[in-house]
């Protein structure tokens, strides 16, 4: 579904992306790991448009994106749940969901119900400002729009954090619920032990290049991933 070759992308003249390759399959759960400054970020918002590229191809659905409005990106199938929430905080969770489908043509009703039913914590504040509900709650609301939009491709960027345990226990399951009902998630997570359980695949970024891949499982028993990621 995603396939990204040698892709670069700079800050000015300070170059973040070195020629990162990477492949996510239709349905699959592949998972980013790398520490803050990595570019694991630059990345999510290169393949989403908001980051321009200085080098490389990003092809979605076979076709070459890279080029392409982020605004364009959206209809095609690509969604992003952006670190740090970043909602409409005077509007209603309501209205931030109908924002999320701002893309579509359709009827939505059927999906705003689905969001409620997934979220059952968003109920009592479904008429509140979003500003007003807790950092769980934004995290849910967060991925709830992402999700009004119907991507094929979902961008996850630390959907964990500055979540209670119990929060991000549920945060996973959702995930994996998608993820079971055939949505295709690249996810960036800084709790590497939680993101290597439920991905299929998994890539290593360091100082913007990739350093290592392969399945969750071999990259979890990677001597270097435990020393470096999962403190083990």
């Amino acid at each position: 579904m995603l396939s990204i070759e040698n892709l670069k992308s700079a800050y000015g003249r300070i170059e973040v992306l070195h020629g990162v390759t990477l492949n996510v399959a239709v349905g699959e759960i592949v998972t980013l790991i790398g520490a803050n400054g990595a570019g694991k970020t630059t990345l999510l918002h290169a393949i989403s448009g908001v980051q321009p590229i200085t080098g490389g191809a990003i092809k979605f659905d076979g076709k070459p994106i890279e080029q392409m409005p982020a605004h364009l990106r959206v209809p095609l199938g690509i969604s992003q749940v952006p670190e740090g929430r970043q909602l409409f905080e005077p509007l209603s969770v309501k209205d931030n969901l109908r924002l999320g489908a701002w893309s579509r043509t359709d009827d939505f009703e059927a999906d705003l119900a689905r969001i409620r039913a997934m979220f059952p914590m968003l109920e009592a504040m479904w008429d509140k400002p979003a500003g007003n509900l807790s950092g769980g709650q934004q995290q849910m609301l967060a991925i709830g729009r992402a999700l009004m939009a119907k991507p094929k491709l979902l961008l996850l960027d630390e959907p964990s954090m500055g979540l209670a345990p119990n929060l991000v226990d549920h945060v996973l399951a959702v995930i994996r619920a998608l993820k079971d009902e055939g949505l295709t998630i690249l996810l960036v997570e800084q709790n590497a032990a939680a993101a290597l359980a439920i991905a299929d695949r998994a890539y290593v970024l360091e100082t913007g290049r990739i350093t290592l891949s392969g399945s969750a499982a071999e990259i979890r028993a990677d001597r270097r991933v435990q020393d470096a990621y999962l403190g083990i």
